[in-house]
């Protein structure tokens, strides 16, 4: 014992004793390692592009599911009686009131009568009281065969039919309006009349990330699902 005060007091008039008392402190406390996370993270399992996802949850916002548009991926399974649905896992797909028909890449897709209480859909924005349009905006149009790099005005009337049917009326240049019927984002055709010769016109879509462009005989039109769906 004595021994060890005689070697503290040398260190001590040396100066070294601060210096000592710190190293000696060195790797007597526990080990200090990097936080250990507090619980788990919520991860969100995002809807790849290819299956066309839109909106901001099913049935409601928020909701892990969202409906899904026409794409390569799902064209199979598009109809005009049902709602497709994709989910980022099956349980999500388990609390629908739906049938699971496939499950692609993880996604299982999920089919939902359009009819009855299993379709739960908020769509936002009530419609004007003057123009009974939910919104408007401005898309690309183009006329005589020319690409559609104008702007023509148009307005939506979401669910303007019984069936679900939701109309998007453009405003032509020449005063006249022309109305393409979408079921989702999926437009299956427009207005016709004998006046203008459209009667006979053919009617083809071409589906390309969030929008659609239509062909109806010279006319051509470019769509965004924002306007259609709102978002």
């Amino acid at each position: 014992m004595r021994s060890k005060l005689r070697r503290w007091r040398a260190l001590e008039l040396m100066g070294w004793l601060p210096l000592a008392l710190v190293f000696a402190g060195c790797g007597t406390g526990p080990e200090v390692g990097p936080a250990e996370p507090q619980g788990d993270e919520p991860s969100t399992v995002a809807i790849p592009k290819t299956f066309a996802p839109f909106g901001e949850g099913y049935p409601g916002a928020g909701d892990p599911c969202r409906r899904l548009g026409e794409s390569d991926t799902t064209r199979p399974f598009l109809d005009h009686e049902t709602t497709l649905v994709g989910c980022p896992d099956p349980a999500a797909a388990g609390a629908l009131e739906g049938r699971t028909i496939a499950v692609i890449d993880g996604i299982t897709l999920v089919s939902i009568p359009q009819s009855g209480a299993a379709v739960v859909e908020e769509w936002p924005d009530p419609p004007d009281p003057e123009t009974g349009y939910n919104a408007t905006a401005d898309v690309f149009c183009g006329f005589a065969g020319a690409e559609p790099t104008d702007r023509c005005s148009a307005g939506v009337k979401r669910r303007w039919g019984s069936d679900g049917t939701t109309l998007v009326e453009i405003q032509k240049p020449d005063g006249r309006a022309r109305a393409i019927y979408f079921q989702g984002v999926t437009p299956y055709g427009a207005d016709s009349a004998e006046a203008d010769g459209s009667a006979g016109w053919d009617f083809t879509v071409e589906r390309e990330d969030d929008w659609n462009e239509i062909r109806y005989g010279p006319e051509r039109y470019r769509i965004p699902d924002a306007l259609v769906i709102g978002g």
